[in-house]
């Protein structure tokens, strides 16, 4: 019970370290996360979760590493290929060299095949955290991509060198020609068995589809479990786990890629599905890592044979020793291309961009999970040297290196990457309108049956206009004050309705539920017309209110009933006075400022008090069009919502576009709300 109730506690601060973000944008959401972690840690009832290394890299690990090979684009891989390994093999065995000496130098009590390992388990660059920081800095290009080619390859050589050094504290034999052979054989078995086991998962899914079982739950789970078996699988056999789950990734894209066409369903279910997994698991990883560094601080701050500030000027000085380490590898790879007079991929050597690459090594949650798989004991019984101080110099050099990205990357990084047609808001924002509503169409057209087909044309239809009115909209903006109008005249009409269904319930003239599911419209109507936090508290508020009455509540005529069900022609008696009703309050509020905004308004409702009028009870209330319409309408608003906020994620937009944009949404959903 324990375990579950602090797997909620995480999963709610995940939850509000992005509320947070959204008060504090400077401080990146890792950071905030990280100090969720660390406040939640030092409270008196505290959470303390043990770190598990196996458990975290088959739970953590292996999904994410899978996701960031499915979706890193294998062309522009294959063109960084050169700087992604030199990165990856060349500057990960330099760091184990160098600074491996360099820290057994600067603290003795550490031997040398230990300083090796700390050196090792420091040297990969962590996916996560550079996706965190790359992301929010909104780096170059091609500097982003080659951070995440870096970060997929360097886990495996950096945990087989840290493993190999470990090996050789405990037993106290090394050996360089066995260690070499041994690398290669994980790394290539690595890609190898990833590349055979994601295959075989691929024709199991195609397998299952050919007996007919096409339902997206059964394939969404065979995926779900891929990157967990074949990591399991790899480990057991005695590969890297973690090269096997990135080649697994990168053929799972190759095959969607190619069947992309007849799987338009599954796409979107499996893209709204591991979304949804990469936002948890992201967040848990930095909320574990806070919880975990009060315990790894507190073992050396209260041991009385370390002196605080010593221990911390070792942490800066590896920090800022590996910093110039990847700052002068980086350096000589890009000058010894501009002495070869090769082209490189990403351009001519630069002060600035090699600086962003430096402090863009940032170092995460991996690197504490090596940390903490350090055995206690070596192969004499004696305990393992030093082993408190390794952990807590890796914990420190993960947040040195966090801070040091988040204070310095957003100054360098500034203007950098940006194209042209950014510089300009207006356009910008156009551009980001056309991917949304271009998105919206793309899903109404994946959801259009035989059943739906006329209704999926016209949203179609309607989306494809909007797209080429985008331009026109942003260069005048003649209407928005009469939208404005409409939209505050909306509201009074509809708390008239509101008032009136109160009136019509205490009459005994409308049942409860009846009443409930007419209020329960109305709320959802308001909310999208105010669009404000206070309206949707008194939404949820008034909604607990009339749940409340309705369990307290004795009566049960025929008025209970379900209300669509129960009889059209109260249906037409409701709409009929709530419509009256509001025409009444608009009128009363009307005056010569609003008076265009109301007449449009009055007249809405009064072409519904028509409609109803002449309602022949003879045929059903029903609209199937009408129905499917709307419900293709919300699939769309909500496609354009997700792609607003995957536009604002990858950086493509700035939080003011994206803020205009999800109004324009709302404003898109009340109409559509409100004419239905």
């Amino acid at each position: 019970m324990e375990l579950f109730i602090a797997v909620l506690v995480l999963l709610g601060l995940i939850g509000l370290s992005n509320v947070l973000n959204r008060f504090v944008p400077f401080i990146p959401v890792p950071l905030i996360q990280i100090a969720l972690g660390v406040g939640v840690a030092l409270l008196p009832a505290g959470v303390h979760l043990p770190l598990n290394p196996e458990l975290f890299f088959v739970l953590f690990i292996a999904p994410l590493l899978y996701n960031d090979g499915k979706r890193t684009p294998r062309n522009e891989l294959w063109n960084l290929r050169a700087p992604i390994l030199l990165l990856a093999l060349g500057l990960v065995f330099v760091t184990v060299a160098v600074a491996g000496y360099a820290i057994h130098w600067l603290i003795p009590t550490i031997p040398l095949p230990a300083a090796f390992a700390l050196a090792a388990i420091l040297s990969p660059t962590d996916a996560v955290a550079v996706g965190a920081m790359a992301g929010r800095v909104h780096l170059p290009k091609s500097i982003h991509r080659l951070l995440e080619g870096e970060a997929l390859m360097n886990d495996a050589s950096g945990l087989v060198a840290f493993k190999f050094a470990i090996a050789a504290t405990v037993t106290g034999f090394f050996s360089l020609a066995q260690a070499t052979v041994s690398f290669i054989a994980i790394a290539a078995g690595g890609l190898l068995a990833g590349a055979l086991m994601s295959f075989l998962f691929i024709r199991v899914g195609m397998w299952i589809r050919r007996l007919g079982m096409e339902d997206v739950t059964i394939h969404m789970l065979l995926q779900i479990l891929t990157p967990f078996v074949i990591y399991l699988v790899s480990e057991e056999i005695g590969v890297s786990g973690i090269l096997a789950v990135v080649a697994g990734g990168i053929i799972h894209a190759i095959e969607r890629d190619r069947a992309e066409s007849v799987q338009i369903k599954m796409q979107v279910v499996s893209a709204s599905t591991w979304s949804v997994i990469l936002f948890i698991l992201n967040g848990l990883v930095f909320v574990i890592l806070g919880v975990q560094v009060p315990d790894v601080l507190s073992k050396i701050f209260v041991n009385v044979s370390f002196n605080n500030f010593e221990v911390l000027g070792y942490v800066l000085l590896i920090s800022v020793l590996l910093v110039l380490l990847r700052f002068l590898w980086i350096y000589l790879f890009w000058q010894v291309n501009e002495w070869l007079h090769a082209k490189s991929a990403i351009g001519k050597p630069r002060f600035k961009e090699i600086t962003i690459l430096s402090l863009s090594g940032v170092r995460g949650a991996v690197t504490l999970a090596g940390a903490f798989s350090i055995p206690f004991v070596l192969q004499d019984g004696s305990p393992f040297p030093e082993r408190d101080l390794i952990i807590f110099l890796a914990a420190g050099v993960i947040l040195f290196s966090l801070i040091a990205a988040s204070v310095f990357l957003p100054v360098l990084a500034k203007d950098e990457g940006k194209s042209s047609d950014e510089k300009t808001p207006h356009k910008s924002e156009r551009k980001a309108q056309d991917i949304m509503l271009n998105a919206a169409i793309r899903a109404v057209k994946s959801e259009m049956n035989d059943e739906n087909k006329a209704a999926a044309l016209a949203v179609v239809s309607d989306l494809s206009k909007y797209i080429k009115q985008v331009a026109g909209q942003f260069a005048a903006d003649n209407g928005k004050a009469l939208q404005k109008q409409e939209t505050a005249i909306n509201l009074i009409a509809t708390r008239a309705e509101r008032r009136e269904i109160e009136v019509m319930r205490n009459e005994n003239a409308l049942g409860p539920e009846a009443a409930f599911k007419c209020d329960n419209w109305l709320d959802r109507k308001e909310m999208m017309l105010s669009n404000r936090t206070n309206t949707q508290l008194l939404v949820s508020l008034n909604e607990i209110g009339r749940m409340l009455s309705q369990l307290f509540t004795s009566r049960s005529s025929k008025q209970d009933q379900p209300f669509m069900l129960q009889n059209a022609e109260l249906f037409r008696k409701v709409k009929l006075r709530t419509s009256q009703a509001a025409i009444k309050a608009i009128r009363a509020q009307m005056n010569d400022t609003n008076r265009a905004a109301a007449l449009s308004v009055i007249s809405k409702y009064e072409r519904v008090i028509a409609k109803l009028r002449a309602w022949n009870q003879d045929k059903t209330t029903e609209d199937p069009f009408n129905q499917d319409k709307l419900e293709l309408q919300m699939v769309a608003i909500q496609e354009q919502r997700n792609t607003v906020q995957q536009l604002y994620e990858n950086g493509e937009i700035t939080r003011d576009v994206a803020a205009r944009l999800r109004r324009y949404i709302n404003d898109v959903e009340a109409t559509a709300l409100k004419n239905d």
